[in-house]
C-alpha cells in the first residue's frame, strides 16, 4: 500500500509535511519581517513589536480505503487479488492527499493575510473569459503574472505550477514555450513542458475544478473556475 501511495503521490515533496504524534490540531507559527533604524547616540534601544501569529491545523479523521476479500474469491482468482487491492488502496490515499492539498492551496491563494496589519494574502488571478483553460498563450502569461505577484511579495522560494492535461497539453503543443532558441524547456515529441516563468510544471488529474461542498469543511470551496495553482513549498 505504502509503495503505491508514494508511486501515486505528486505533492508530498511539494509542500510542508509535518509528523504528528498525537492531539487533535497543530500550530505552526507565522511570522513576519521586523524593521530598523539608525540609532542616535544616548537613545535606548528598546526593540520593535515582533510581528508573530499562527495558524491551527486540526487534524482530519482517520481515513481509510479497505476491501473485503471472501476466501472462496481468491482461492478462484486467477491472479494476485490482494496485491493488485493494495495498491488501489494506496492509490486511492494517495490521489485524495493530492486533492486535499490542492484544495487548500487555491484556498490559500483566495486568502487574506495571517499577520494582517503588515503581511500578504494570496493572489488570484482572473482572465478574460475562461482563457487561461483554453490558450496556452495566456495561462503562460497567467503563469509569468503569477511568479511576478509572488516576487513583489518577496516570496522567492522555488515554485510549482499544478495544471490539469488538458492545459498541460496545450503548454505543450506552444512552440514559443519549447522553443530551445528561446531558452524553452520540454519536447514536443514527447509532449512534455517542464518550466515557465521558472517554475515547475506538474500535471495532475486532482487539481480542483467543481464546487466542492461535501466533506471535510477544510477542503470546500467553489474550484469551477480554476484553471491552475501555483505554489510554493
Amino acid at each position: 500500500v505504502l509503495a503505491a501511495f508514494e508511486e501515486a503521490n505528486v505533492v508530498m515533496d511539494k509542500h510542508t509535511v509535518r509528523q504528528i504524534a498525537s492531539g487533535k490540531s497543530a500550530q505552526f507559527p507565522a511570522t513576519w519581517k521586523i524593521t530598523g533604524g539608525y540609532h542616535t547616540a544616548g537613545a535606548a534601544i528598546t526593540g520593535n513589536v515582533s510581528n508573530v501569529s499562527e495558524r491551527t491545523i486540526v487534524i482530519d479523521d482517520l481515513l481509510l480505503a479497505s476491501v473485503f476479500i471472501a476466501l472462496i474469491d481468491e482461492a478462484k482468482a486467477h491472479f494476485d487479488v490482494r496485491g493488485t487491492y493494495s495498491k488501489e488502496a494506496g492509490n486511492f490515499l494517495a490521489y485524495t492527499w493530492d486533492k486535499n492539498v490542492l484544495q487548500v492551496g487555491v484556498l490559500a491563494a483566495r486568502a487574506a493575510a495571517t499577520i494582517t496589519s503588515v503581511s500578504s494574502g494570496g493572489t488570484s488571478l482572473t482572465s478574460s473569459g475562461t482563457l487561461y483553460r483554453t490558450s496556452a498563450t495566456d495561462l503562460a502569461a497567467g503563469i509569468y503574472a503569477a511568479r511576478q505577484a509572488l516576487d513583489e511579495k518577496d516570496v522567492t522560494s522555488q515554485a510549482n505550477v499544478f495544471v490539469r492535461p488538458s492545459q498541460y497539453y496545450l503548454l505543450a503543443q506552444s512552440t514559443a514555450l519549447i522553443n530551445r532558441d528561446w531558452g524553452g524547456m520540454g519536447s514536443y515529441a514527447d509532449g512534455k513542458i517542464l518550466k515557465i516563468a521558472d517554475c515547475d510544471i506538474v500535471k495532475t488529474m486532482h487539481l480542483p475544478i467543481t464546487n466542492i461542498a461535501s466533506g471535510p469543511t477544510a477542503y470546500q470551496g467553489d474550484f469551477s473556475k480554476c484553471a491552475a495553482l501555483i505554489m510554493t513549498k
